[in-house]
């Protein structure tokens, strides 16, 4: 069973950069896609930015595209996201997930991902 660990959120000035990580342990992902997602009280957990378990990624329209990026190091198996240009709007608990059967391509939907991690604020102060 494979378990999620991420790291890297905290505080920040709007206009400023995180990097989270996800680190997998377990087994590898390296055959799964993996997820971003965000949520905060107010809304549903919503998708951030994915990979296939080939590399392509995928991101949120118009909400963050062009600002996050996501990564993977297999070596490490562990997954980043990169934030640049941060918003205030961009609060929220950010979690990685892996999609729940290898071999897919990546989802926006969270039910289709059944490991998370335990997440990790990210603030944005304006």
């Amino acid at each position: 069973q494979v378990q999620l660990a991420e790291s890297g959120g905290g505080l920040v000035q709007a206009g400023g950069s995180l990097r989270l990580s996800c680190a997998a342990s377990g087994r590898t992902f390296s055959n799964f896609a993996m997820g971003w997602f965000r949520q905060t009280p107010r809304k549903e957990r919503e998708f951030v930015a994915g990979m296939t378990y080939y590399g392509r990624s995928t991101y949120a329209e118009d909400s963050v595209e062009g600002r996050f990026s996501i990564s993977t190091d297999k070596s490490k198996n562990t997954v980043y996201l990169q934030m640049n240009n941060l918003k205030p709007e961009d609060t929220a608990v950010y979690y990685c997930a892996t999609h729940s059967s290898p071999y897919q391509t990546t989802t926006m939907n969270s039910r289709d991902y059944d490991t998370w991690g335990q997440g990790t604020q990210v603030t944005v102060s304006s």
